[in-house]
């Protein structure tokens, strides 16, 4: 995830913020990208709000490296001194940098020029500030953030009194408005002795529980906010973590300002002297003001002197359950909220106050006969909003089945819906219980939802075979799903090459012609056969014998044609190979036949099922089993082949070996092809999405020779490597194999040049699959479907078309900088893929979805289809 943090302390500092680098090197070390976003000085009791009028300006944290602890934490004696403080004692709001030590960290005017410096943003407003322009004006290179931490509070933010105010609680309603996941995050300290070791423990509880609440965030609305309290105490691992309501109470009789004489300024810390009144509220009251002032004013100065005794009291006079008294008995406590105020007296709602009739006895007056509240005459219109809710209600509720069995694509999918949809629109569904994807993957909707009517509208996103395609046969206007039935045209390599040809044959200016390789396409169930079957493959056949006319001949291999066979059907790469004489190819076949007879009817079953159409979704196979990026990835390993045998491949196909490839000197001169995701929505409209991505070999490309062909050089798969890439760049030890397209080392025309071709070239191919090969492809109004698109680049910078995937495996080349594509390209599936349905609009193909979400439109094709 990409977390951002606030805080209402300020940057780390023994005295007042000693908690949040430990935190921020916990979530960093479970794998999460962290942004930090603080006050640059302290700013607690101030809630949610904004300093209007004032310019916010920033500075520049950076914390100690590694090698030190953790910055604010007091590590032996000499840290007690006054000099780490950070706190602006006058509070008055100037930018002037804190004075910290370096086992601290320190803060700079200007940020750092260095790639890779670790840099916090320090500004001098509040919490709820820090929230706006961490979201908004920082970290945007980053990606989208997926959750805003506000805290680790320096004490407990249990009970109403202490919430109301708290900066930390409103840092987190500021994300909560903002739409974005929020969770504050306190520990409550039971006396100022901080062991390291507790907090540590502390945070490591923190962190799991926001693990925890992320996983399992409500799809429905019905949270905007958690409330974390975790108390420092050596158990506090043992104890238990409760879900709790938040006690309501009041502060006592009196004032929580103590009167001073003259100035307070310059004495000792405000927040620090609060701090210490906190930890031993437990064993007296903090002092009243007069309750009874003199006839005349006296001028008087005022400090800040919260009375913590009067809450203690009211936990400990409340029944048990809440969340002050889970954290006094060491349990953590979470709290779930919305980010609104609790509205109370809703009997009175929809009805009219008289104004002038009479004095409620509500307000320690006598009534007057005629009562002040009355209810609405039936004629008289009801308020608009209350108008605007009835409608609402009245429209059919979404129900959403969200359940694409792969934990790295599920949460994207439901982070986009809620990212793109009212959170009142739909409704999530789960399977049943005794749903087994592997074991009965088939999900049956009437079952599922009872009650359902035709108008009850259902989206379903789940995996290709557990789609109930006969709920969406017979329910067009009322349901989306997210695949089309058939699509064998696209997916099978064979089928691919037919729809290509025929296309080219009616229209030979079609961009197919000139961006995919002529295939050979056959069918070899033994080796010993493969001659017969290539019987038909002239332009292979030719190729090859003019190969072997040359060979031995000096200097005529640089002449030979290199060819690549790709089993149609496979998955995990298994079965790719180079080759460039018959004898080459028919040593691979042999290679693949099994040492002892097999039974000739298990193959044949093991083909018959693709003319099943329930087929259709492990075909996807190519992808669905980390087959994917990119199976140009012009050749395998044998040991990835072990169990191959030739029967349970059978279908073939062969294309000239690409050669030379695109190659980049500022990234090792190693080969690589470009994944590119496509939507289609409806049928048909085919959007590309404009962030593409770039997967290497893990060496140096070497041109295929007789004496010496290592796979690594050839292979752009990324779950086929066998070897580590070599360093991004000469300045870093970073391996890396996938990179953004836009990030590579290809200047603008270049760039533009490939993407265009891709523009035209898919949507050439979806059209061509769509008209050309209707028996198999088959797009429905009450479909969508994303796939995966891959392309090869070579020296004349000419994108080729190699293969076509369903059910793409984002995982296997959405893992680190390149997930933000992959967030980006589902929230723009959800925007204009499922939006419409969901809202009520069809299929709008795109048209009103305001903003620039990076899907292009590169083909409608009217099919005549309708819902």
């Amino acid at each position: 995830m990409h977390i951002l943090v606030v805080n209402d302390d300020g940057p780390p500092s023994p005295t007042s913020s000693p908690y949040v680098h430990s935190l921020v090197r916990e979530l960093q070390a479970h794998g999460h990208t962290v942004s930090v976003c603080l006050p640059h000085t302290q700013r607690s009791w101030i809630g949610k709000a904004h300093m209007i009028g004032q310019t916010v300006k920033p500075l520049y944290y950076r914390p100690p490296p590694l090698s030190e602890p953790a910055a604010g934490l007091t590590h032996s004696d000499d840290d007690n001194d006054d000099t780490n403080t950070n706190q602006d004692s006058n509070n008055n709001n100037n930018t002037k940098a804190p004075s910290l030590e370096p086992r601290h960290g320190t803060t700079h005017p200007r940020p750092s020029t260095h790639r890779g410096t670790e840099e916090w943003i320090l500004v001098d407003g509040t919490p709820a500030s820090c929230v706006q322009i961490g979201l908004y004006h920082f970290f945007r290179d980053r990606g989208p953030i997926d959750l805003v931490v506000s805290g680790p509070n320096y004490g407990r933010n249990t009970t109403a009194v202490f919430a109301l105010s708290s900066g930390t609680l409103g840092g987190a309603l500021e994300a909560a408005v903002c739409r974005h996941r929020a969770i504050a995050l306190s520990y409550a300290f039971f006396s100022r002795n901080h062991d390291t070791g507790i907090i540590e423990k502390a945070t490591r509880q923190g962190v799991r529980v926001i693990e925890a609440l992320v996983r399992d965030w409500p799809a429905d609305g019905s949270v905007d906010l958690y409330s974390v309290n975790v108390p420092l105490l050596e158990g506090l691992e043992e104890g238990k973590v409760l879900f709790t309501g938040m006690l309501q109470n009041y502060w006592g009789k009196g004032s929580c300002f103590t009167e001073v004489d003259g100035s307070v300024d310059g004495e000792e810390e405000e927040e620090e002297r609060i701090r210490e009144a906190e930890a031993g509220a437990a064993g007296g009251s903090g002092k009243a003001g007069d309750e009874e002032g003199p006839e005349c004013h006296t001028h008087k100065h005022f400090r800040w002197s919260p009375r913590f005794a009067d809450v203690y009291k009211s936990v400990d006079d409340a029944p048990p359950g809440n969340d002050g008294w889970a954290v006094k008995e060491g349990h953590t406590s979470i709290t779930p909220l919305k980010a609104n105020f609790f509205q109370t007296a809703t009997e009175l709602h929809g009805k009219e106050l008289q104004l002038g009739a009479s004095r409620s006895s509500t307000f320690g007056v006598v009534s007057q006969p005629t009562e002040a509240v009355v209810p609405v005459p039936p004629t008289q219109d009801l308020p608009l909003r209350e108008k605007e809710q009835d409608q609402q209600k009245s429209k059919p509720k979404v129900y959403a089945l969200i359940n694409y069995d792969d934990d790295y694509v599920q949460p994207l999918i439901l982070a986009a819906l809620q990212s793109q949809l009212p959170p009142d629109s739909y409704t999530l569904i789960h399977p049943p219980s005794t749903w087994n994807s592997k074991t009965s993957p088939d999900i049956n909707l009437s079952t599922l939802i009872p009650n359902q009517d035709k108008d009850t509208k259902i989206l379903q996103i789940t995996p290709y075979e557990s789609i109930d395609f006969h709920h969406a046969s017979t329910h067009p206007h009322s349901t989306l799903i997210n695949s089309y039935v058939i699509r064998k045209a696209l997916i099978r390599k064979h089928f691919l090459s037919a729809t290509v040809d025929n296309w080219v044959a009616k229209h030979p200016q079609s961009a197919l012609a000139t961006h995919v390789k002529r295939s050979e396409a056959f069918e070899v169930d033994f080796a010993e056969f493969l001659d017969e079957a290539l019987v038909e493959a002239f332009d292979l056949r030719e190729s090859l014998e003019r190969n072997e006319g040359v060979v031995g001949v000096e200097g005529a291999e640089q002449e030979q044609e290199w060819w690549i066979l790709k089993p149609s059907m496979s998955d995990r790469g298994q079965g790719i190979r180079l080759f460039r004489t018959m004898e080459q190819l028919q040593g691979i076949f042999d290679e693949w036949e099994p040492e002892e007879s097999e039974d000739e009817d298990d193959d044949d079953d093991n083909d018959d099922g693709e003319n099943d159409e329930t087929q259709e979704g492990g075909a996807d196979n190519d992808d669905n089993n980390n087959s994917k990026p990119g199976k140009d990835n012009e050749s395998d390993k044998d040991n990835d082949d072990n169990n191959i045998m030739t029967s349970h491949l059978r279908h073939f196909i062969a294309q000239p070996y690409i050669h030379p490839p695109l190659l980049l000197p500022g990234l090792h001169n190693r080969k690589f092809h470009i994944r590119v995701y496509v939507l289609c929505v409806g049928s048909l409209s085919v959007y590309v999405y404009n962030d593409m991505l770039a997967l290497f070999a893990a060496k140096p490309y070497q041109p295929p020779s007789s004496t010496t062909l290592d796979l690594d050089a050839h292979l752009t798969n990324t779950c086929l490597q066998t070897s580590s890439a070599p360093p991004a760049s000469p300045d870093t030890s970073e391996s890396n194999l996938v990179y953004p397209l836009t990030t590579l080392p290809l200047t603008p025309s270049q760039l533009h040049t490939i993407q265009s071709q891709i523009y035209t070239v898919t949507g050439d191919l979806f059209e061509a699959a769509a008209r050309g090969m209707p028996i198999h492809f088959q797009p429905l109004p009450q479909a969508f479907e994303v796939y995966g698109l891959d392309f090869l680049v070579d020296a004349d910078l000419t994108a080729w078309l190699l293969e076509v995937n369903a059910f793409p495996d984002f995982k296997q080349t959405g893992e680190g900088v390149a997930g933000r594509v992959v967030r980006g390209f589902w929230e723009g599936v959800v925007r204009r893929g499922v939006r419409g349905f969901v809202l009520g609009d069809g299929d709008d193909g795109g048209k009103g979805a305001e903003g620039d979400d990076g899907m292009q439109l590169v083909r409608r094709v009217d099919l005549g289809r309708r819902w």
